[in-house]
């Protein structure tokens, strides 16, 4: 071959990006690099999407616990204050208290944001499928079902009912027995469940029908003032502390978001006017009845 057929060959060979292989045919490098990038770059796209939402997700989660933290931050700057300048003494167990701290602050933000997920659209859903049904009886069913079901589970009322049969216990009001403290402790849950129960029944007709809150409310305590002459005077403080334990974690986002999908769906009623007022009505009820459970047992 001539130096002007090498010289050709060579400039065929890379116009056409032919390469040699040692052991096979010529292979197209255009095609290997589509090859290639098919391989490598074609999921390049997939992967910055995904890394873009794990970050998002992160920072998500990061903003959550950061707003639970600047939340706690009020109560423990009182603590430390109290006990480093006014009584001026150091923290016992430092590190069980800072991992406790993080373990209430993880803890309560994963429940407010389930609370958000899973607990307020829940009750306003069911709460607008139920009076959209047209029955009265089964929305008031549903009511004091609800009513009962997330009273029974409240931690706090389960802490408080146990306190209260120790104190009672100590008083000579109950015996000593275990089976005898824990009786008195669920008789006062179950009744202190059944008043939020019967609480929301309450409520609920007050939404039906157009009832003044004030009014309600006004002739509760009216009740409670006079049972509160009658009763023991062991149970009063008892009574009167179940009023409030209550209202907590569990049973505040059901009952709100019951009220407020009722007054949505129901013609002529104000969310704002008429959707409010259950919880009043769930800490009210339960100081009428173990004032009368006082009474009673």
């Amino acid at each position: 071959m001539t130096s002007a057929g090498i010289g050709e060959f060579c400039y065929e060979a890379t116009r056409r990006h032919l390469l040699p292989r040692r052991d096979g045919p010529m292979l197209d490098t255009r095609t290997a690099g589509a090859d290639e990038t098919e391989r490598t770059g074609a999921n390049a796209p997939h992967r910055k999407s995904a890394l873009a939402i794990l970050v998002w997700r992160i920072w998500a989660v990061a903003r959550l616990l950061l707003g639970t933290a600047r939340d706690l931050l009020p109560i423990v700057l009182v603590v430390a204050f109290f006990q480093i300048v006014v009584l001026q003494r150091p923290f016992p167990n430092l590190e069980m208290i800072v991992v406790g701290l993080l373990m209430v602050t993880v803890g309560l933000a994963l429940f407010l944001r389930g609370l958000e997920m899973a607990l307020f659209p829940i009750g306003e859903t069911m709460a607008e499928a139920f009076a959209r049904k047209g029955s009265i009886f089964w929305l008031l069913l549903f009511a004091f079902a609800l009513g009962f079901g997330t009273t029974v589970a409240e931690p706090a009322l389960i802490a408080v009912a146990g306190e209260a049969a120790k104190a009672m216990a100590e008083a000579g009001i109950v015996d000593q027995a275990p089976s005898a403290l824990a009786g008195y402790a669920t008789g006062l849950r179950l009744t202190v469940a059944a008043a939020v129960g019967i609480a929301l029944v309450i409520g609920v007709l007050r939404i039906l029908k157009g009832w003044p809150i004030h009014w309600v409310i006004v002739g509760g305590y009216v009740i409670v003032v006079g049972l509160t002459a009658l009763a023991p005077r062991e149970i009063v403080g008892i009574a009167y502390d179940s009023g409030g334990v209550t209202t907590s974690t569990v049973t505040v986002p059901l009952v709100a978001a019951l009220g407020v999908g009722l007054a949505t769906v129901i013609k002529g009623r104000n969310p704002l006017v008429d959707g409010f007022g259950l919880v009043a009505l769930a800490s009210l009820t339960p100081m009428i009845f173990v004032l009368i459970y006082g009474m009673v047992v």
